[in-house]
């Protein structure tokens, strides 16, 4: 190896070949003689040590609570193509990061191709909804679409709050006072926050434009929730109402037992890979002409 400020000279590796993500907390992100290197003193994920990390291979770095990083590393990052992005514990918050700047156009241009032409977007929204609802849905009417949709998701609810034995009276939610609700309809709430944050990762890391969804419309952040939603039906509403259970029963915050088992969720259940995976799947597979929708069924074990 060469030392040096910046570290190796070498070609980079394409993100395509890239190991994806690597996650840090409560620890020092610094370099030392070219070599991206992380000193922690434990408490987290890692144990107390000095790691030294091959940045090369890395897509994306998950800097977690209780870190800090140098200036030297944002440059060495960015030299090699790099993201870093700061997240809340397990990324249940995605507060901010550097522009990613991939090698690679493909994400955008499949997406940006999908969505400009009214046909292509709703086969994309139909795959979607296939995802959802585990099988292959048949109109191409969006309202229709979003009307199944909601009266799925409704008896979602229903089955998730008796599987936890918690009262459920519908949902309830008030945009201008969102925590003017009960406990479930709390939860269900700040575990959507977290999946939002998840799959705003997931879309950063591939260099995907956030303003353009194929379901949702308005929000600068339209794709972010398109990707959300399809974990919806399951991983949101095991985190929530789950987590209702768990803070009565160990008299604890709502929101921070929320958070801490989503973050438990998204690790176990590699929640982030399962979506930088369906998004690459329904972006390039569908531009392609490959309407099939096996295989992606990724986190559905729970």
């Amino acid at each position: 190896m060469l030392a040096g400020r910046l570290g190796l000279e070498k070609a980079r590796i394409p993100h395509a070949d890239r190991h994806g993500l690597v996650w840090l907390d409560r620890g020092r992100l610094e370099v030392e003689d070219g070599c991206l290197r992380f000193i922690t003193a434990g408490d987290g994920e890692l144990q107390a040590g000095d790691y030294q990390i091959p940045h090369q291979s890395v897509s994306i770095f998950l800097l977690g609570p209780g870190s800090s990083v140098t200036h030297d590393a944002l440059r060495l990052l960015a030299r090699h193509g790099c993201a870093l992005a700061a997240v809340g514990e397990g990324a249940v918050r995605f507060y901010t990061a550097p522009p990613l700047l991939p090698d690679s156009s493909s994400a955008a241009r499949s997406q940006v191709s999908l969505w400009a032409n009214p046909k292509s977007r709703m086969e994309v929204a139909r795959a979607m909804y296939a995802i959802r609802f585990g099988e292959f849905v048949l109109t191409r009417d969006i309202e229709v679409l979003r009307g199944q949709e909601g009266a799925r998701i409704k008896r979602s609810y229903q089955i998730a709050a008796e599987r936890f034995s918690i009262p459920w009276h519908g949902r309830s939610y008030d945009r201008a006072n969102p925590n003017a609700t009960d406990a479930p309809n709390m939860a269900i709430n700040h575990a959507a926050t977290a999946m939002n944050a998840a799959a705003a990762v997931a879309v950063a890391s591939l260099g995907a434009i956030p303003q353009l969804g194929f379901i949702h419309e308005d929000s600068g952040q339209a794709f972010v929730l398109d990707i959300a939603d399809l974990y919806r039906h399951d991983i949101t509403l095991e985190i929530a109402f789950g987590a209702v259970k768990e803070s009565i029963a160990a008299a604890q915050p709502l929101e921070r037992v929320v958070r801490q088992r989503a973050a438990k969720f998204f690790r176990q259940k590699s929640v982030i890979p399962s979506m930088i995976d369906r998004i690459k799947t329904l972006l390039h597979r569908m531009r392609k002409g490959n309407h099939t929708y096996s295989g992606m069924h990724g986190c559905d074990e729970l």
